[in-house]
């Protein structure tokens, strides 16, 4: 059985946010001011660019994961999980203002992801140094 969900309508970039996180605690965001949902947004020490490719290639390197949407300074990748099949929508926005990597990562379906989210973004952290 796979548990996929509808992808998102409300994903991408506004006015330099990626979409805000949800009431449940299945999602985390560098943009997020709550603690549920809160998390530092990736940094990076190379160029924008190598930032970016950098991290594509990191998230290419990942179990079923699929890049849907890139451009210059957006990725957005949707991971699913290995028992279940669930989707989990995750963004990356380099904000060059600020010289650092926001992210987004969400379920789309139920309450709870067991920290799942937030663990892949820390994996991935590791990963871009």
């Amino acid at each position: 059985m796979v548990f996929a969900g509808k992808r998102p309508n409300n994903l991408g970039i506004s006015n330099g946010k990626l979409a805000p996180c949800p009431n449940s605690p299945n999602c985390v965001s560098s943009q997020s001011t709550d603690a549920t949902h809160k998390i530092a947004p990736l940094t990076f020490t190379s160029s924008p660019e190598v930032a970016i490719a950098n991290l594509k290639n990191i998230i290419q390197s990942l179990p079923r994961t699929k890049i849907i949407t890139e451009s210059q300074d957006y990725l957005y990748a949707e991971f699913k999980s290995a028992l279940m099949g669930f989707v989990d929508d995750v963004e990356f926005y380099l904000d060059r203002n600020a010289n650092v990597i926001q992210v987004r990562s969400a379920s789309r379906l139920g309450q709870s992801d067991l920290g799942v989210n937030r663990q892949r973004i820390e994996t991935i952290r590791t990963k871009l140094k």
